[in-house]
């Protein structure tokens, strides 16, 4: 797997995105990425639709990859770590977070992340709440207008439209507007919404091959 990187600047601090739908925080020293759904396809079997595992298997051999490219502190999830609940991809989750023992695990809790006390132990989390703040910067799942502070977020499951004179595409991609990054979905078994985009933005797009802004 090739891990391509272009470096961004937001409130004098240096931000790495990547073309594997992750970015790490210099200063924190940490790997920030959101909307993983952990046990949809899980969930997608117990209601009759076949679907194979290697696609969860294949976002978690991609986050294994980041942690050891960014030798991260912290590994921070901005919202949907689960898709619905505790389920038997839960269970391959928390094994390959094992892996991992000295690395602070923290969740912004996301509109999908229904934690029991008894799951949030299995998980090892180090931290839970609904926002984090970090010097400048809120960390919220979902955009929230009411705060002045630069956000980080997930959620939208932001993807743009990249026409040309033979065909259009539909790319994932980070989005930076004056007080927000927008992050895209981890996962790539999600789909895209290429309407609802903060305002203003400019947009990274990203290939197996590297990320572009367009």
């Amino acid at each position: 797997m090739f891990i391509a990187t272009k470096e961004i600047i937001i409130q004098n601090e240096a931000f790495i995105l990547t073309n594997q739908r992750a970015v790490f925080w210099k200063k924190e020293k940490a790997l920030l990425l959101s909307d993983l759904h952990i046990g949809k396809t899980a969930h997608f079997r117990k209601n009759g639709i076949a679907l194979a595992n290697h696609i969860m298997k294949s976002d978690l051999e991609r986050l294994s990859a980041l942690i050891e490219y960014f030798q991260p502190e912290k590994f921070i999830v901005v919202g949907d770590l689960l898709h619905a609940g505790d389920n038997s991809d839960v269970d391959e989750f928390c094994q390959w977070r094992n892996q991992y023992p000295d690395l602070q695990f923290y969740l912004i809790e996301g509109n999908h992340d229904r934690i029991s006390e008894s799951l949030e132990k299995k998980l090892c989390l180090d931290f839970k709440e609904s926002l984090l703040e970090l010097g400048a910067f809120t960390l919220i799942h979902d955009f929230d207008k009411e705060k002045s502070d630069f956000q980080i977020t997930g959620h939208i499951h932001p993807g743009i439209v990249l026409n040309s004179a033979v065909k259009s595409i539909r790319l994932p991609c980070f989005a930076l507007s004056e007080n927000q990054l927008l992050l895209p979905a981890f996962s790539e078994f999600t789909g895209l919404d290429t309407k609802n985009l903060p305002k203003k933005s400019k947009f990274f797009v990203f290939t197996d091959d590297g990320i572009y802004e367009v």
